[in-house]
Order: structure tokens, then sequence, then C-alpha cells
């Protein structure tokens, strides 16, 4: 691995032409904006897909869910390896996006059995595409570029336009037409994207291509390296259909995992000759593992809030009934309508010489992702008669999850980008979604403590009453909010100490 730590001057790159940045931000974020759009369409319906149409009980539809986004999200680690290593940022977005939308078509297949390869299309195809989108992202500015949190954070408002559109859109198709309508018009999506990432290609000026290494091997057994990564995938593809419906073997496998992927990072860590490099790679790690707590209670919004927004919130707007999936595009509405105002905020602050460091950035997301399920807590505890939830408490608490989201997730990519050594960008980059994988595992753990009542019994009539659920949920959901309140306050104690360690980077 290249141990080079200093930081890097701007790459060779196209004049800022558009809001202040390279044009070429413009094409990454609607590729991400598109892929995105594909992928909350199905998360939006995948529950309630597993529990109305498979008749899954709660549970077992929450061990596939954690079982699919912590595979999803474990995948990265190898993309991004690859990436840098073999195949170069731009085949690997194309490979990827080109597996998704074949797994958003086939899931259209109305099979329980081709439903499971769906998802490791799915699974494999993430694993290409969302480290090294981002890692390019990355790679059009200098280490030290001031608009760098600014582009990460425009970058998020495209992750989130996909996913404000996607659950109105997909989650109306496939709740009211069918659900093979919503899956497709996912599928459309991620081919919107791949056509968008093909017209940037111009503006990246190469550094979306293959890295060159003279001299190293080009081949294993006559068959060239690259040859290699397509067999793999297809054995991938096998092995991800049988892990998805295994929760239990998924958990260990993220242990095993998740534990050798630290421990490498952490011996490269050791062998770096310099101080600030191992110091800025040491934060990153923890900043990595602190994620894991907001992402843990984060996704709920997939599983246990879903049904909760299905069996006890008010969904009635003007005489209408939304369907539940499509109030997930709220948290997606948010993010645009306060992302452009926190872009300019970081930029307004540090022009002052006043802008929090990343990790009591952090500390800000987790406190008000710990005020968005006290609200949830307390619009439940005032509903016990009837059960049925006022509608302001849930939007309440998907405003203030989207703050906190804004406070942690784009820095986050941005950190990682910022203080990881050249030639593991995208390894770091996999690194933050493998810990992005267990929180998915762990939201599911927990959103089992929520489970009420099995699929075919509530089919069979005997759907438990709003007043009978209420607090199974809201008792969940206040424990989840002192546990977020205390971690919060923690963080933001200790991130002076953890901030020194950056030198300087902030």
């Amino acid at each position: 691995m290249n141990a080079a730590s200093s930081p890097s001057p701007p790459p060779p790159g196209p004049a800022p032409t558009w809001q202040g940045h390279p044009r070429a931000l413009a094409y990454l974020l609607f590729t991400e904006t598109w892929e995105r759009f594909s992928f909350y369409g199905m998360r939006a319906l995948l529950v309630f897909y597993l529990t109305k149409a498979f008749l899954f009980s709660d549970q077992a539809a929450y061990a596939i869910y954690g079982s699919y986004t912590a595979l999803v999200y474990a995948t990265p680690v190898l993309g991004g390896l690859l990436a840098d290593r073999l195949l170069g940022y731009r085949k690997a977005v194309l490979i990827g996006g080109l597996l998704m939308a074949l797994g958003h078509f086939a899931m259209s297949v109305p099979n329980l059995q081709v439903f499971y390869g769906a998802l490791s299309l799915l699974i494999c195809g993430n694993g290409f595409f969302k480290p090294n989108i981002s890692s390019l992202v990355g790679r059009l500015y200098g280490t030290d570029d001031p608009r760098r949190d600014s582009a990460f954070t425009i970058f998020y408002m495209g992750i989130n336009l996909g996913a404000f559109l996607a659950p109105i859109a997909c989650g109306y198709l496939g709740e009211r037409l069918g659900w093979h309508w919503g899956f497709g018009l996912a599928g459309f999506g991620m081919l919107l994207g791949l056509l968008v990432f093909l017209r940037a290609q111009p503006l990246l000026l190469g550094l979306a291509e293959p890295p060159a290494r003279p001299g190293a091997r080009a081949a294993f057994a006559g068959v060239s390296f690259e040859k290699w990564v397509y067999v793999g995938t297809l054995l991938s593809l096998v092995v991800a259909w049988q892990l998805v419906q295994r929760g239990a073997l998924v958990g260990s496998m993220l242990i095993v995992f998740g534990s050798a992927v630290f421990v490498g990072l952490c011996i490269y860590l050791v062998r770096l000759p310099r101080e600030v490099a191992r110091d800025r790679l040491g934060v990153a790690l923890l900043l990595t593992l602190v994620s894991v707590v907001f992402w843990s209670f984060f996704e709920q919004a997939g599983t246990s809030m879903s049904l909760f927004t299905d069996r006890n919130v008010n969904r009635s707007l003007f005489g209408a009934q939304l369907a539940a999936s499509q109030f997930q595009a709220i948290n997606g509405l948010c993010i645009l309508l306060m992302a452009p105002v926190f872009s300019v905020l970081w930029l307004y602050l540090s022009r002052r010489r006043l802008e929090p460091n990343t990790p009591l950035k952090f500390a800000l997301g987790i406190l008000q992702l710990g005020l968005g399920f006290a609200a949830l807590y307390i619009g439940a505890a005032t509903s016990r008669a009837t059960g049925v939830v006022p509608m302001f408490w849930l939007i309440l608490c998907y405003f203030l999850h989207a703050t906190g989201e804004l406070c942690l997730s784009p820095i986050g990519l941005s950190m990682v980008t910022k203080l990881s050594p050249k030639g593991v960008t995208g390894i770091m980059m996999g690194t933050w979604f493998l810990a992005y994988s267990f929180a998915q595992y762990a939201a599911a753990l927990i959103a089992q403590f929520t489970g009420v009542k099995a699929g075919a019994v509530a089919a069979a009539g005997a759907v438990p009453k709003a007043s009978e659920t209420v607090m199974v949920y809201g008792a969940v959901f206040g424990t989840i909010a002192w546990v977020a309140l205390g971690a919060g306050v923690l963080l933001a104690l200790v991130s002076p100490l953890i901030a020194r360690r950056m030198h300087g980077v902030h």
C-alpha cells in the first residue's frame, strides 16, 4: 500500500464553472440521484412487500431486511479495493449500476427464490457502485480545498433528491397498482443514473481510470485479473443469494470480516512512517466506529418506523389516505430543503474560523437523532388511549433526523477523503460503508423488539388494535432517545481531544 500521507494538490480538472465547483460534480450528483432513487424506491417497499405479499412475520421481515442491508453495505470494502487496485472507478461504477438495474427488474417477479436472487444482484452491484462514486467526488478536490465539505453536502442533496422522489413514486405504484410496478420504476431509475455517468466521462479527465502500476503482474493462470473479477462476481452472486436468507450467519460473518478489515487497517496505520498520517487515519477509524451508533438508530426508518407509520400514525391528509411507504420521502425532502442551508453555513462559519470540528459535528448529529426519537416517544405516550399518533410527531422526528444526518453523513464522507492516506481512500470509503453495514444489521435486531404480529395472522383478520401496539413501538423509541442523547453528549465533551489528532484538517 502507498504510505504517502501529505496533502495532495488539487488534481488536474475542469475550471470551477458550476456553483463554484467543477462541472463534473453536477454529473456525479445526478448519477447518485438516480441510483439512490432506485435504492430508496425498493427500500420503501421492502418490509411491506415481505409482510403483505409473502406474509412474513414482522421479525422474519426485519431479519431479511437486516441481512440484505448489512450485505449491501459490507460489499463496498471489496468494491473500493478493486477500484483502487485494478478496475478504476469508471468500470466499477458501470458494473455496479448494471447489476443493480438487473436486480430491481428481477424484483418484479413474484417468486420468493427470484426475490432472493434479485437481492443478491443489488448487494453485489452496490459493492461496486457506492464507494467509488463517492471517492470520485473527493478526487475533484485537493485535501485542503475548503470547498470539499460544501461539495459533499451538495452531493448529498443528489442522494436525497432520489430519496425524496422514490418513496412517493415507487411507493405509490407498489402499494396502489402492484409491487412489480414500483420495483420496475426503481430499475429504470438506475439505468438513467448510468446514462448520466457516461455523459460525465469527458469532464473527469482520467480521474476514473484504472491506476497505472508499471511492472505489476497483469494475469493469473493465463487469465487477466480483470476477468477473474468477473468470475468472482458471479460466484459472489450465488453466495449472497444464500446469505440473505440466513440472518444469523450474516451477523457472524460481519463480525469476522469487519474484524479482519479493522485489524488490517490498524497494521497499516502503525506502519505509516509519519505520525501525522497515523493520527489522521486513527481519527478516521474512530469516527467511522462512532457512526455505527448513529446509523443503528437512524435506520429504524426502513423497519420499525415503517410499520409504526402503517399501524399507528394518522395518515389522512386533506381527506386522502397516504400510503405508509410514502412517508419515507419526508427525510429526503427535509434534506433537500436544509442541505443548501448547511452548505452555506459551513462555508460562512469557516471564513470566520467558527466552524465546528468534525467530531463535534458528529456529536451534534447524534444529539438531533436522539431528539427525533424523543418526539416519537412523546407522540406515542400522549396517544395511548386511541393508539393513533398525530402526523406532526412523525414529521418532526424526520426533520430532526434529517438535520442530524446533515451533520454526520456528508461530513463523514468528506472526512474519509481528507484523513485517508493516498492509495487507501477507496478502501477507507468501503470501510465507512462496512460500519454502515454493521449498523444495518444492528438496526434490524433493535427493530425486532417492536415486532407485534405475524403477517399470516394479520392477513387472516386478527390485526392488533392500534392502542395495543402504540407503546410497543413507543417504549423502544424512548430507549433509543436516551441512549442517543447520552452518546452525543459524551462525544461533544471529548471532541476537542479527537480534533487535535487531525493536525489541522478541519
